[in-house]
């Protein structure tokens, strides 16, 4: 009896795995996860971000390539939601980063999940699987010229 049982759970864990396993790529718009009433709260304006190629004043100080690399629990919840949530949480990390080197901004931020650069002034990657999402940004953090 207990044969059966165990051959039906192996055959589930076997066809669960790929499932769980799942790693969907989302390109989605910095304007909606900028504006949720999270990020406003968040981000509270005292450091700047620039995306991508975007223009800004002229720096003075620079420090290059740091990372905010972060994950979320995604179960039962939408990709989009765990995407806007782990983004949010990503640029926090980044204006956590530059408030503690005393500047002004974070500029040149892409995103760079798996040491893959994707450079957009809209968008943002995201990675999503059934029970985490990912992303991680990359950008310089700043103090521009007086």
């Amino acid at each position: 009896m207990k044969l059966p049982i165990i051959a039906a759970a192996l055959f589930a864990l076997t066809f669960s795995t790929s499932a769980l396993s799942r790693d969907t790529k989302h390109l989605l718009p910095i304007d909606e996860a900028m504006n949720l009433p999270e990020a406003q709260e968040k981000l509270d304006g005292s450091v700047k971000f620039y995306f991508a190629d975007e223009g800004h004043p002229q720096v003075a100080q620079r420090i290059p390539g740091v990372v905010a690399n972060r994950k979320t629990n995604a179960f039962m919840k939408s990709d989009e939601e765990a995407c806007s949530w782990v983004f949010l949480s990503a640029m926090i990390a980044l204006q956590d980063r530059a408030i503690r080197e005393g500047a002004d901004a974070v500029v040149n931020i892409t995103s760079y999940y798996d040491k893959n650069i994707m450079s957009s002034r809209s968008e943002y990657e995201c990675h999503a699987g059934a029970v985490m999402a990912g992303v991680a940004l990359k950008g310089d953090v700043v103090k521009f010229a007086d």
